[in-house]
């Protein structure tokens, strides 16, 4: 049964047995810890994180303001639909619209000393989130003008519920109630008719909430802690290998968190019925399936609404690949170097580097190989962008200290 060439495929006590043993293995770490320096989780040090100062709250304001630009959003398309505005005058506006997006957050952070890096993080990722959904709501909206003679509910979701339900046609869909559906649904590409779910099922709501704030909790409480003094490679070395594996399971953590937990939350409460966040990304024998399987909402928005259109304007199958890499390189750098208020590009060149090793795995890898080098990929290569960060934000901020403890 446990050779290759057997058919037989459940192994969930095997599973288990990890299970207890890496419960047992961390229970004797957890305990020394506690013995050695006690309990080091502080709430004021969690709210320090978000803010500087209590009675000042810039990120939050920040967020509030995001509203301006969905109303915008809005009227420009019920303009559009009245024929008041030409498509050219509401492409431009659009365009000003999303462009504002995207750099106005980006110079308040930049501006204002009073933003934490943590709080500048969070309302970078709101203002992109809200750039990709309104992109979408562009796109379709205009798709609906353009198929005038063709009914709106065409462009539904493929997915339906058992139930029966009205469906929204254009222009009737531009409505305030509608956009801010689709602004907290868990989805970045928008449709005028949403599945949706009978009811709200408040065990599986109050799992998922249980489920957030113990992984909240864990997020704060797994934390490296390494001094920085001189950096040379033989250390350097040393440092990437301590962190791999904490930044490993910071990260493992988060994607629970986000796209199982707080998705399905949402969606639950929403009556959002597409739960399809992720798919068997640990699977992945290549690079390409992994990118393309573990955040499938800004998968389908770039296939949707990026890789698509470029293939339709004539790019080739490589070069629209590798824009799309490009773009999300840029997000990911637009993510980190802001809020840290400073440019060195790790995060983009971490992206871009995905392309060689995406061909290199999928030409000389294959099967378990292929699956150990996404794995590696994961375990390893984060962390040297990590290592690079801390390192760079340390000589900028603490270069006249003798050392400095960073969590």
């Amino acid at each position: 049964m446990l050779s290759s060439a057997s058919s037989f495929r459940n192994y969930r006590g095997v599973l288990n047995w990890c299970v207890v043993m890496l419960v047992l293995s961390n229970a004797r770490l957890f305990l020394e810890n506690l013995l050695r320096y006690g309990i080091l989780v502080d709430p004021i040090q969690v709210v320090s994180l978000f803010l500087k100062d209590p009675y000042s709250w810039p990120a939050a304001c920040l967020v509030i303001v995001s509203n301006v630009f969905i109303f915008v959003a809005l009227y420009t398309e019920r303009k559009l639909a009245m024929g008041s505005i030409s498509e050219k005058v509401g492409l431009l506006i659009y365009i000003f619209n999303l462009t504002v997006i995207l750099c106005f957050p980006m110079v308040v952070v930049l501006k204002l000393p009073s933003i934490t890096p943590v709080g500048g993080a969070f309302t970078l990722g709101v203002y992109t989130i809200l750039f990709l959904k309104l992109y979408s709501y562009k796109d379709v909206n205009r798709w609906c003008r353009v198929r005038t003679q063709v009914k709106a509910r065409s462009l539904s979701r493929s997915l339906s519920c058992d139930c029966m339900q009205s469906h929204v046609s254009y222009p009737g869909n531009l409505s305030l109630r509608d956009m801010y559906y689709f602004v907290f649904a868990p989805t970045l590409c928008y449709e005028l008719n949403f599945p949706r779910s009978e009811s709200i099922r408040m065990g599986f709501l109050l799992r998922r909430l249980f489920e957030m704030v113990g992984n909240c909790t864990l997020l704060y409480s797994v934390k490296p802690v390494f001094i920085l003094q001189e950096m040379d490679y033989s250390r350097m070395t040393e440092r990437l290998l301590r962190l791999a594996v904490p930044n490993h399971l910071i990260w493992l953590i988060f994607f629970y968190c986000f796209f199982h937990s707080s998705m399905n939350f949402v969606a639950e409460l929403l009556r959002f019925g597409d739960r399809e966040f992720y798919r068997d990304w640990w699977n992945s024998e290549t690079i390409t399936y992994f990118w393309q399987n573990w955040n499938i909402p800004v998968h389908k928005w770039c296939l949707r609404h990026f890789y698509k259109p470029l293939l339709r304007r004539g790019a080739g199958k490589l070069l629209s690949q590798s824009a799309v890499f490009f773009a999300s390189a840029f997000f990911h750098e637009y993510l980190v170097s802001v809020p840290l208020r400073m440019f060195r590009l790790w995060a983009f060149m971490g992206m871009m580097a995905q392309l060689p090793l995406a061909w290199f795995v999928a030409r000389f890898l294959r099967g378990n190989y292929g699956n150990a080098a996404v794995w590696l990929s994961l375990i390893i290569g984060q962390p040297i962008a990590v290592l690079m960060y801390v390192h760079d934000y340390y000589v900028t901020h603490y270069r006249n200290m003798d050392f400095c403890n960073y969590y």
